[in-house]
């Protein structure tokens, strides 16, 4: 059984909806709308399989620095990811997952190869919100608190880089309030248009990694353009 076919058919839902610069939804569809060109960031909405938690536990337990870094071919993805991959419980739940999630970002972008990114992490790599230079990164955190994110709507951009003048982002008035600030939950597929994709220059989705409390661990997977 291939790994579209292995989903449970109670995990995605037939609807989505657009709100200002992002649409968020419950069905891999939603994910072709990051063509338009207002869209900056999309959301799919999802919960995992018992054995995925299952198996992100035994990763962090027995592999605390685990960091897979790898070009991968989508036709080879499950072999490829197999070997690189801790054989822990919950393991062939697990690689189905992320193999159908590099089926569908290469069938999206129309890409034979896929720069993949597995971690397990201790600390928010990218504390400060901020734009990415790239076309447009697929990130889904498997265990832990998802990405954080602003609207258009909701951000100074003036504000990013340099032009937070050395302020903390709270205090930059980079965004209002604590309540502009978004976050998706564990197993959502997020999709970050750069500042790379064509014509998209200063327009790039504006989020940051959250702060992970002591003792405690994400699994995060990003895609990208090879």
């Amino acid at each position: 059984m291939g790994a579209t076919e292995s989903v449970d058919s109670n995990t995605y839902l037939e609807h989505y909806q657009h709100e200002n610069n992002y649409v968020t939804g419950d069905s891999p569809a939603a994910m072709t709308s990051i063509y338009e060109e207002q869209v900056n960031l999309v959301i799919v909405q999802r919960s995992l399989p018992d054995e995925i938690a299952l198996y992100c536990q035994e990763l962090v337990h027995n592999k605390p620095h685990f960091n897979l870094r790898s070009v991968i071919n989508h036709k080879t993805a499950l072999a490829s990811l197999k070997s690189s991959l801790p054989d822990l419980a919950g393991q062939s739940v697990f690689l189905d997952d992320l193999v159908l999630l590099v089926e569908m970002y290469s069938c999206l972008f129309e890409l034979d190869e896929i720069g993949l990114r597995l971690q397990v992490l201790d600390r928010a790599m990218c504390p400060r919100f901020h734009i990415d230079k790239l076309g447009c990164r697929l990130v889904s955190t498997y265990q832990g608190l998802g990405t954080e994110w602003l609207s258009n709507d909701d951000v100074d951009r003036s504000k990013l880089g340099a032009g937070n003048m050395g302020l903390s982002d709270d205090v930059s008035g980079l965004y209002s309030q604590a309540a502009d600030i978004q976050q998706v939950n564990k197993g959502d597929i997020v999709l970050l248009k750069g500042e790379g994709w064509y014509s998209n220059e200063g327009l790039g989705a504006v989020h940051r990694s959250p702060a992970v409390a002591p003792g405690e661990k994400r699994v995060v997977l990003t895609l990208d353009f090879a």
